[in-house]
């Protein structure tokens, strides 16, 4: 099975790269593969409650729903230094969602059988 590493780093100021993300993660979810999105820099703010609700696009589904399925049906992880530098710490994200660290990502990156792209 093929296995999707994806890193997210923009934020609300790059609405189309944050949704392309995670459509693409979406599509790879229905297609069967096993999917992990990480959040660097100031899409860290896209795991806070609320924090993807400021991102309109149009003609694409809410950026809310395609996190809510990442995290229910993948795996969403924030950068443990990107988190810290913007003062949150697991009680500040969404259920669901990790805090790891640039070791971890690239152990999942480096896995035999990954496709990773970053945003």
């Amino acid at each position: 099975m093929m296995r999707l590493v994806s890193k997210v780093t923009v934020g609300a100021d790059e609405p189309e790269k944050v949704n392309q993300a995670f459509s693409v993660a979406a599509a790879a979810i229905a297609a069967g593969s096993q999917v992990s999105v990480w959040l660097t820099g100031e899409a860290t703010r896209l795991a806070v409650p609320g924090g993807a609700d400021a991102i309109r696009l149009d003609h694409a589904t809410p950026l809310g729903e395609l996190i809510a399925l990442v995290i229910d049906q993948a795996a969403l992880t924030v950068c443990s230094q990107c988190a810290a530098r913007r003062g949150l710490e697991y009680e500040d994200l969404l259920a669901g969602v990790r805090i790891a660290g640039a070791a971890t990502f690239a152990e999942e990156a480096l896995t035999e059988g990954t496709q990773a792209l970053v945003y």
